[in-house]
């Protein structure tokens, strides 16, 4: 029996993305008959190279806009009074405003872009309009940073790359974290960095195969290779020294680390609640959702400069403010606490109203801020230790890397950043002591909920987006197997191989003769103690050993449960943290108590079923209207 929709909902529609330039460039590499690495590596060569040419070009638009806003336009009507100022981040404001109206989008985001990988991306890629929109937004003023928008020109090159020569699910995800490094290696011209980002961030900790690090490797050296040619060899910050005074310095900076923590929560937060503000979605801000979007960056341009009138430093991308700090520039305890706020505020402000660019370099200007204040505030109230402490720079450095590990959950690229801005190895145990205390707090706080890397490792990473929920709806009653498999804590190992392999069973659950959960056996377990290695003795003294064997002895009496009226995402926090791949289920009352076995395969054919049905009522109503006929 088969169920075929109505023709007109079977037509494909969908054309192939740059069919000319495609069938080109696809001809021009089969030509050479080249293996699929070689094409691969082709690729990243090309990302890294147009990522490196796309990231000079930006930073110049930035500096062009930077002149035309603030010393031309500036230059004109600033006999009419200071007040002038706040009109520059306005206009910015007004022109990404209406480049929002004229395009509705700029295309998808760094985020989207790693949630869709091993799908299709459904919104079309537009970097270079982004590209322009970022340039604006920051030449303007905007309190935002440029690395956010060229690590998205290295991903969105990467995905263009890996569309236009129809790759593989898993090669396209390799291009895309290719392109990554590549934004983040020309922006910041720290080609490490870059890589380590990208296997952290974008491809996650299972990517670290040797393959998709050459890819990253290479697409990151070109992309530093080519911004050096155009932007030159300096570092982004001109860091000092870092000084060592005493080892017994280094509790001071985990306390350092714990401050971090709540300023990047702080300032996660903040632009989490801005956006929801100019969506119109908090009490008392509901005016602003009915408020055309095109014209939110010309209220966020408005506030980011009426405040700059008062506190300039916060204008921009505040590379200089931040030099300033580390350079041991004379600034008070109470304006770098105010800074600290205010740029926290109109970072969020401009991240919220539609403004483009990224959180980086804000995350940098606050850490540098808070560092250089927590070492003033340690000084004032212990001034006993103030001999045994850096100056103000050192802390600034380390608070920089901890707080922006913190707000993008990247304490390895954080390191290794500062490390190559600084070029000093004498600064990485504070280092790794502040990033690694902070990150480890925020995610105990907010801990990270990444729906698509839970769905890769029960075998459903090829759902869409808006299918991802799915597992957050459905309960472990529903996915267990409610009459597992269960032998007694007395059998024997050969008795249990025998019946395991009999009924083609990947795993048991252990009981005593009540039929008490003691235990779980897997069939990892029995091939451990069947292990001839395990046994150096003779053959006969090895069979004397293993016969005599029960199931008690050699399965899991640790057990992690999971409860009949949990949700599923839940059980599978456990699982994965632990790598299991099975669960007793049981009452919450009575551990002993078994209700189910839950397995991967069975929770991967519960979401499967979960999403076909989703499917058929979304074409019952269809059905229903057409007067569809059921085949036989």
């Amino acid at each position: 029996m088969t169920l075929l929709p109505p023709a007109e909902l079977r037509k494909v529609t969908e054309q192939p993305a740059f069919p000319t330039f495609s069938v080109r460039l696809t001809r021009l590499v089969n030509r050479f008959q080249p293996s699929p690495e070689t094409v691969v590596l082709f690729l990243a060569v090309l990302i890294g190279g147009g990522t490196g040419m796309g990231v000079v070009t930006f930073h110049y638009l930035i500096e062009l806009i930077h002149r035309l806003m603030l010393e031309n336009f500036m230059g004109a009507i600033a006999h009419r009074g200071a007040w002038t100022l706040a009109c520059v981040p306005t206009l910015g404001g007004l022109i990404v405003g209406l480049m929002r109206w004229r395009t509705q989008d700029f295309g998808p985001g760094l985020s989207t872009l790693i949630a869709s990988q091993g799908t299709e991306v459904t919104r079309q890629l537009r970097p270079v309009t982004k590209m322009l929109a970022a340039s604006v937004s920051l030449g303007s003023g905007a309190s935002l940073g440029p690395e956010g928008p060229s690590v998205e020109v290295g991903a969105n090159l990467g995905m263009l790359m890996s569309k236009v020569m129809q790759v593989s699910q898993e090669r396209q995800r390799l291009l895309l974290g290719a392109g990554a490094a590549a934004g983040l290696a020309a922006g910041f011209n720290a080609p490490i960095a870059g890589v380590f980002f990208a296997l952290e961030v974008v491809l996650g900790a299972t990517s670290f195969a040797s393959s998709a690090v050459s890819v990253v490797l290479l697409a990151a050296v070109v992309a530093g290779l080519v911004a050096q040619i155009g932007l030159g060899t300096q570092p982004a910050f001109d860091l000092p020294v870092y000084q060592v005074i005493s080892p017994l310095e280094l509790p001071l900076y985990l306390g350092l680390g714990l401050g971090a923590s709540l300023v990047s929560l702080t300032y996660t937060q903040s632009i989490s609640l801005a956006k929801a503000c100019f969506a119109g979605k908090v009490p008392g801000f509901e005016f602003l959702g009915r408020i055309p979007q095109p014209v939110h960056p010309i209220i966020g341009g408005a506030i980011v400069g009426t405040v700059a009138l008062k506190f300039p430093q916060i204008l921009g991308i505040g590379y200089g403010t931040v030099e300033a700090m580390l350079q041991d520039v004379k600034f008070s305890l109470s304006l770098l606490v105010v800074l600290l706020i205010v740029k926290l505020v109109m970072t969020a402000i401009s991240a919220g109203s539609g403004l483009v660019g990224g959180v980086f370099a804000p995350a940098m200007f606050l850490g540098a801020s808070f560092g250089s204040a927590y070492a003033k505030i340690l000084a004032l109230l212990t001034p006993g230790i103030a001999a045994q402490m850096a100056a103000p720079p050192a802390y600034a450095m380390v608070g920089m890397a901890a707080i922006l590990a913190a707000s993008v959950r990247a304490p390895l690229t954080s390191i290794l950043l500062l490390f190559e801005l600084t070029r000093d190895y004498r600064i990485v145990l504070p280092l790794m002591a502040a990033v690694g205390l902070s990150f480890w707090l925020v995610e105990r706080m907010k801990p990270t909920f990444n729906s698509n890397s839970k769905l890769q490792q029960i075998g459903l990473a090829e759902l869409k987006d808006e299918k991802v929920e799915i597992l957050s709806s459905i309960l472990v009653e529903d996915a267990m197997l409610s009459s597992p498999k269960k032998l007694l804590a007395t059998m024997k190992v050969f008795e249990a191989a025998l019946e395991m392999t009999r009924d083609r069973a990947s795993s048991a659950l252990v009981v005593d003769e009540k039929e008490r959960l003691v235990g779980i056996l897997s069939l990892e377990n029995i091939n451990r103690a069947l292990s001839v290695s395990e046994y150096p003795n003779s053959q006969g003294e090895m069979q004397a050993q293993i016969s005599n064997l029960s199931l008690m002895e050699i399965c899991t009496r640790e057990i992690v449960y999971a409860y009949w009226d949990e949700l599923l995402s839940e059980a599978l926090d456990r699982m994965s943290v632990r790598g299991l791949r099975q669960l007793p289920v049981v009452a919450r009352d009575n551990h002993e108590r078994i209700l189910g076995l839950l397995q991967k395969e069975q929770i991967a054919l519960t979401c499967n079923l979960a999403v076909t049905r989703k499917a058929i009522h979304h074409y019952l109503p269809v059905i229903q209207k057409t007067g569809l006929a059921i085949r036989q």
